[in-house]
């Protein structure tokens, strides 16, 4: 039996890959950034607060814990800055940290500067913004990913405004947090973050900042798409800070490492690949570097055609797969989000996800795959 597809016809797989679940990995820290299943019956336009389906995103993270991944909560996977505002992070994650205690599950959640929306503020705003946000993490027992701040990009002036805010963020901090650099071709905004639209000169603020707070850094977490760059700065931390990939054109040769260090993982296409990813690290555990490799690189051409330019849009094809997946009843996102990619795109990503095996039950995914091209006017 064959599908029509945008680009020609595709013949689905009828068994899937199986991968149990399993404990958490032991020589990797992995997390997943974990999507937000909106509620289907609410007006989730761009410019209404959020309405979130809670029981369905928060069996989503369950499913992540079964299979040992941690949960990396409201960070831009979640829709931070598009499409869930802070109030509907706040709740995010006072659930899924409750959550994550029930089932003893590893949490960790992003405290930025949202509320402050689209206006911005002073570097003082920016600050208070920051310390709310942190406080609010802290108080729900997760640790703290301070995320990358639109409004702080658009406040400072120098190296220094960001050295001074990020160190007194890091000096109330009450345990050890992970800094994010998220980099522009995420989200544009964030241009010339660090102080400098050079590379380099931005990674020696963020190396001095680092390097200056001891015992408060856990780690880094890298978006940046750089494969050079992530390899080179991770070699300049100080003993004991992890560098988490955020890479997500490149992570099984940054997990797997080199002959002198190699990445842990927080990762949003760890969202569709959960129980393949976590397998994967399990093997690696093992000291099988090429059983890893064997797993995990043929995911990367799906990975790049969800990250594809425009990448701030990677959400609309994770939640695509989940739907396909039957981790939830529907293809509807917060902010109207399912409408950013295009019919072929999806198609596509359809195709790689199934030829991989990702889909627990092919015949419900081909079946949902069907109603959606009949939703386009496809001759099925």
């Amino acid at each position: 039996m064959t599908i029509r597809l945008p680009h020609g016809t595709y013949e689905p797989r009828t068994d899937p890959a199986v991968f149990t679940p399993g404990a958490p990995p032991v020589s990797r820290t992995v997390f997943s950034a974990a999507h937000v299943v909106a509620d289907p019956y609410a007006d989730n336009a761009w410019d209404a607060p959020a309405a979130v389906d809670w029981d369905a995103t928060l069996a989503f993270r369950r499913h992540l814990w079964a299979h040992g991944l941690g949960v990396a909560e409201a960070m831009d996977t979640a829709q931070r800055g598009m499409g869930l505002d802070w109030a509907g992070a706040a709740e995010l994650v006072r659930r899924s940290a409750a959550e994550a205690r029930t089932v003893g599950g590893r949490i960790a959640c992003g405290a930025g500067t949202d509320q402050l929306g689209p206006a911005g503020g002073t570097l003082a705003e920016v600050r208070a913004a920051y310390e709310e946000q942190l406080a609010l993490v802290e108080e729900t027992g997760s640790q703290a990913i301070l995320m990358a701040s639109r409004a702080l990009a658009s406040a400072a002036r120098t190296p220094d405004d960001y050295s001074s805010l990020y160190g007194h963020l890091l000096r109330q901090a009450s345990e050890p947090v992970i800094l994010h650099w998220l980099g522009p071709v995420f989200d544009p905004a964030l241009e010339g973050y660090w102080g400098s639209t050079d590379l380099d000169a931005a990674t020696e603020t963020f190396l001095e900042v680092v390097a200056g707070h001891p015992g408060k850094v856990d780690g880094i977490k890298l978006s940046l798409l750089d494969a050079e760059c992530e390899t080179e700065l991770r070699r300049r931390l100080p003993q004991g800070v992890r560098c988490y990939t955020g890479d997500d054109f490149h992570y099984p040769e940054l997990i797997a490492g080199d002959e002198r260090h190699f990445s842990h993982a927080l990762l949003g296409i760890f969202d569709p690949l959960g129980p393949l990813a976590a397998h994967a690290v399990r093997v690696l555990d093992a000291g099988d570097v090429s059983g890893f490799r064997e797993l995990l690189d043929p995911t990367v051409e799906l990975s790049r055609h969800l990250f594809r330019a425009p990448t701030r849009y990677y959400k609309t094809g994770v939640v695509f797969l989940a739907w396909l997946g039957g981790h939830q009843d529907h293809f509807t996102m917060v902010g109207g989000l399912q409408s950013a990619r295009s019919l072929p795109h999806l198609a596509k990503a359809y195709e790689l996800a199934d030829g991989l095996g990702l889909f627990p039950d092919p015949q419900l995914a081909e079946s949902r795959m069907k109603s959606l091209l009949a939703v386009y006017g496809v001759d099925r």
